[in-house]
Formats: structure tokens, C-alpha cells, sequence
């Protein structure tokens, strides 16, 4: 299985929020944005920090797709 991170684009656009302000306000690094933009993984409190700055569940941020494992 691989991580998808589609349903946190889809949150940012219900939210009327860019990449940056994500950035800003969950207090992240460029480095954990490129990840995920990447698809790459992140460590748990930092999704976790996600969703608390977009008061989402982590199903609003990831979901799990069909793939090769890593």
C-alpha cells in the first residue's frame, strides 16, 4: 500500500488554503511540504499537526492506495 496525500489538496481547496498557508499556520518546514507533494512520508505528529491546524480527521489528509510497498 502507499500513502496518498489527494484528500488534503481537496481539504486545502474546501478551505480556500494554499500550500503556504498550511505552511504558516501548522508551523511546517518547506522540507515537509516537498514531501508531500511528493507523496514521500511523514512522520505521525506531523500529520497530526496538520490536522489539528485544519480541524480535519486524518482521512481528510491521507488515504491509503493500492501500490508497491517502499
Amino acid at each position: 500500500m502507499k500513502i496518498s496525500y489527494k484528500p488534503l489538496w481537496k481539504t486545502l481547496i474546501d478551505k480556500n488554503l494554499t500550500k503556504k498557508d498550511l505552511r504558516l499556520q501548522a508551523h511546517l518546514t518547506t522540507n515537509h511540504i516537498a514531501n508531500i507533494g511528493k507523496g514521500e512520508h511523514i512522520f505521525m505528529q506531523t500529520l497530526i499537526k496538520i490536522c489539528e491546524t485544519l480541524d480535519c480527521d486524518i482521512p481528510d489528509v491521507i488515504v491509503l492506495v493500492p501500490g508497491d510497498d517502499q
